[in-house]
């Protein structure tokens, strides 16, 4: 283990003059210090920190700042002089519990600027934290071509043997160029894969071909061994899709998705008319492929109106059952399926349109590893690397503020745990 020190005076010698044993001392006194492991690392690496030297039962705020955002702990040292945070709980603070990584998903918004991740104690000194969204040894390649727009990450001399991975945003559009870098870290070459909102894509989730995504996983395996898909929410969904499309692909990873096609999300200046464009999210050679509608009922509308946050699940009706013809044939999928869901996702009914999934791979006994992951108290926004802020429980849509559900620590603990079975799940999957 290799720990990153900052004293607060100049660099002492250690375990003389009586110090306690490893810890560093200035003229026959213990000098308190911060032990940070390690100091820059991928932005889904846990941090390990510790403050030594300091009195027993000496109070302390350890405190986290990005600028923009910040939040504290305060601990009492114990009996050695030591606050570990992979040990310790705070007496008080921006979380509770014992909880390695509490101040970094604990972060609130400050009103301030961006600015440099600083880990700091009052009379300890502080410590810039360098938190990588591509790590080191990661290559990154733009793709236009084709009529693909996406962004490729690689390790660097892969050599050509490593398993693919595409990964899918969802109805934000866009790429998730963090999650593809990142798992490229763990041994993937990933494409980050646009497929509307973009310059070249459609503009909207209407009428997406899934012939595209055919086009890209030709393209991912011309760099890459056997191919999986990972997608969060609508791209959960797609991702189903996609894995029971194309033989092709040996492992799908859907995060709070859907077992059920559903509707597009078409034009509108606001979410109810966006909300009443009729028309499918995909096709298939060239015809739409049929879907659950939306239900716009009066609570929905009434939070609208009201400008409360609106949960958008209320959008996706099951009571009536689930037009058979909308569900996604995942027994199709040659390979494995892990689907991740929270049980108080107020983005859709994601655990409900999960288990749809999982009933049919259970039905036609799949021969290939499936699971369903519920975290009952976590919210939709679980998909992606851990880690990050999970203060906020609403997040913006059109014209409204949506509710994701769910409590900011088991959100943030649901995402941590999601991200480290999604990569051994691909891993086991795809041979890396």
């Amino acid at each position: 283990m290799t720990w990153t020190r900052w004293w607060t005076l100049s660099p002492p010698l250690t375990g003389q003059n009586g110090s306690q044993a490893g810890n560093p001392t200035w003229e026959g006194r213990v000098v308190a210090e911060i032990l940070v492991n390690p100091q820059a690392a991928p932005l889904d690496q846990p941090v390990e920190v510790q403050v030594v030297g300091l009195k027993p039962g000496q109070t302390i705020t350890v405190q986290l700042s990005t600028g923009e955002r910040a939040s504290h702990a305060v601990f009492d040292a114990d009996d050695r002089g030591v606050v570990d945070l992979t040990r310790h709980a705070p007496a008080e603070g921006s979380y509770r519990g014992v909880d390695p990584m509490g101040l970094f998903w604990s972060l609130e918004r400050t009103g301030g600027k961006p600015g440099p991740t600083v880990l700091s104690v009052e009379g300890v000194g502080d410590r810039v934290l360098d938190r990588l969204t591509v790590p080191e040894g990661v290559e990154r390649q733009e793709v236009r071509e084709n009529g693909l727009v996406g962004t490729l990450f690689a390790p660097e001399d892969d050599g050509g043997d490593l398993p693919g991975v595409i990964v899918l945003s969802g109805s934000e559009g866009g790429l998730h160029e963090t999650d593809a870098a990142l798992l490229a870290a763990h041994g993937f070459v990933t494409l980050a894969l646009g497929y509307f909102g973009m310059p070249g894509l459609p503009e909207h989730l209407v009428d997406v071909p899934l012939e595209y995504f055919g086009k890209a996983i030709d393209h991912l395996s011309e760099r890459a061994g056997e191919i999986g898909v990972v997608g969060g929410s609508r791209g959960g969904e797609l991702a189903l899709l996609v894995g029971s499309t194309y033989s092709q692909v040996k492992a799908v990873v859907s995060v709070v998705g859907s077992g059920v096609v559903t509707q597009a999300i078409g034009p509108g200046a606001n979410l109810l008319q966006k909300l009443s464009y009729e028309a499918a999210s995909w096709t298939l050679k060239g015809e739409p492929l049929p879907y659950l509608p939306y239900e716009i009922g009066d609570e929905l509308r009434a939070r609208i109106v009201n400008d409360e946050p609106v949960p958008l699940r209320l959008a996706f009706s099951t009571e009536d059952g689930i037009p058979e013809d909308t569900e996604i044939e995942v027994e199709r999928i040659a390979g494995g399926v892990l689907l991740i869901s929270s049980g108080q996702d107020d983005g859709w009914p994601s655990t409900e349109l999960s288990d749809v999934a999982l009933r049919r791979l259970k039905d036609h006994d799949h021969p290939f590893a499936h699971e369903h992951v519920v975290y009952p108290e976590a919210g939709h926004l679980i998909a992606g690397p851990p880690h990050r802020p999970a203060t906020e429980v609403t997040y913006p849509g059109p014209g409204v503020t949506f509710s994701g559900g769910g409590t900011p620590q088991a959100t943030a603990h649901a995402r941590a745990d999601a991200w480290k079975r999604t990569v051994e799940f691909l891993r086991e999957q795809l041979g890396t």
